[in-house]
């Protein structure tokens, strides 16, 4: 599994980028491939397509999940490159708890209507340093994610011609294009993918 931790927060060295830290750290020893990156309303986000999921989050300021992750939503091409992506979601704030569930993850929710959630938690201050929290969260998100591909292979054949044409593809783009054709299908409702299905998938992929 490759994921991209996305996050925002107004301080440098505080509670939230140590935060990130250990969540990356926790899912490293998963075996899974991490990286981060702070975010920009304005970004270029295209090398999210690299990714098998997508792990967003920020805290929570004066009632708004902080703006930069926010305003990525609608000021840059962030929305376009999380098409059928998975997502994680995580939120840090001091309010009840049923007031985040309720009135903050819905700001980040209602942007990924047809993305699927694997997993979102809602960190209280002092869970932020919490290993246990931390390894729960992460947990949750890997299970959900192996879950999902399961059931995707399970579901989904490649004919013959489709596995000779992705093995002509340069071995570092055939992950991608496999991985696209794969969810493409996935939404489509098909249950065999075929040269059209890779075809249609790389296009959407420029």
């Amino acid at each position: 599994m490759k994921a991209i931790i996305l996050y925002d927060t107004r301080s440098v060295g505080g509670s939230t980028d140590r935060f990130v830290d250990a969540l990356g750290k926790s899912l490293a020893e998963t075996g899974a491939y991490v990286e981060k990156g702070k975010c920009k309303a304005t970004a270029d986000y295209s090398f999210v397509q690299d990714f098998d999921v997508v792990i967003m989050g920020a805290p929570v300021y004066y009632l708004l999940v902080s703006s930069e992750l926010l305003g990525s939503f609608f000021q840059s091409n962030l929305k376009k490159y999380l098409r059928r992506k998975k997502v994680a979601l995580f939120l840090t704030c001091g309010s009840p708890e049923p007031m985040a569930y309720m009135m903050y993850l819905p700001q980040l929710k209602i942007q990924l209507i047809r993305n699927k959630i694997l997993a979102e938690k809602v960190f209280a201050p002092q869970e932020l340093s919490d290993k246990q929290a931390i390894d729960d969260y992460v947990d949750n998100i890997v299970q959900a994610y192996r879950k999902a591909l399961k059931t995707r292979n399970s579901t989904l054949v490649w004919t013959e011609d489709a596995q000779e044409l992705l093995a002509q593809i340069p071995l570092f783009f055939r992950n991608r294009i496999k991985i696209a054709a794969e969810e493409y299908a996935e939404e489509m409702g098909y249950r065999e993918i075929t040269v059209n299905v890779i075809d249609e998938a790389k296009a959407e992929l420029e």
